[in-house]
């Protein structure tokens, strides 16, 4: 009878230490589960964040290619227009043309009209070369006066190209400018900073429109950051603008 009890006794103490066993070995089992969904949720939101960087690395690009495409089309526009003569000096010759033939048509219609009487015909046929003297002279006159015009667009189009040949400052100083946009400001005839301190807002209008931007000059102080640079005031510019580098600010 001892016996029998000694061994029901050692099978409950068996059966209760598996059982406590058993709830240990099942907790870590369900820690370790729960700590691979969390590697799983951690992996699935660094995909997201690579999937999402890489589609911003696309825009950046696609971005890029597009300034770049708008750099050309500039450069190419300019060169066109430079090589296009102006419309004033290819129509004036026509006009001149023209003057002498309609001086010649209008004295025939008196010498149509007074064509009954001899004596009235041959005097209104004598001021016919009076008439045309004035025409030609007329039309040797706007041939002159239309002469000049070549020499004065060749001496304006120098003046207009005399910011562009100045000593050109390093404008990567302001914030916000990188080599792409002086690239772009350069393409702009922009390469001093006094010429940035002088835009109006029709000029930061037509530069934005160029550079794809939004307020960005404002907001960024541009104009505030080419004064400081352009006065020579390297102290209040780093005061006001302390993020600034002193070489760039790539």
């Amino acid at each position: 009878m001892g016996t029998f009890f000694y061994v029901v006794l050692a099978f409950l103490v068996g059966v209760l230490v598996g059982w406590f066993i058993w709830g240990r070995l099942r907790g870590e089992l369900d820690g370790l589960r729960g700590d691979l969904d969390r590697t799983r949720g951690e992996r699935d939101k660094l995909r997201a964040d690579s999937d999402r960087l890489t589609g911003e690395l696309n825009a950046c690009g696609k971005t890029r290619a597009d300034l770049e495409r708008q750099l050309r089309d500039a450069q190419t526009g300019g060169a066109k227009a430079a090589s296009q003569p102006p419309a004033a000096l290819m129509s004036t010759p026509a006009a001149a043309k023209s003057a002498p033939t309609a001086a010649k048509a209008a004295p025939a219609k008196p010498a149509a009209k007074a064509a009954p009487a001899k004596a009235t015909a041959t005097k209104s046929a004598a001021p016919k070369p009076a008439a045309a003297k004035p025409a030609a002279s007329a039309a040797s006159s706007a041939k002159s006066s239309a002469a000049p015009k070549p020499a004065a667009a060749k001496k304006a189009a120098p003046a207009a190209a005399k910011p562009a040949a100045g000593k050109s400052d390093n404008l990567r100083r302001l914030i916000g400018i990188g080599p792409v946009n002086e690239k772009l400001l350069k393409a702009q005839g922009v390469t001093t900073f006094a010429q940035i301190a002088a835009w109006t807002a029709a000029d930061i209008k037509r530069i934005e429109d160029v550079m794809n931007f939004d307020g960005r000059i404002a907001r960024e102080r541009w104009i505030d950051q080419a004064r400081l640079l352009a006065a020579g005031d390297e102290k209040e510019f780093a005061k006001q603008f302390p993020t600034a580098g002193t070489a760039s600010n790539t």
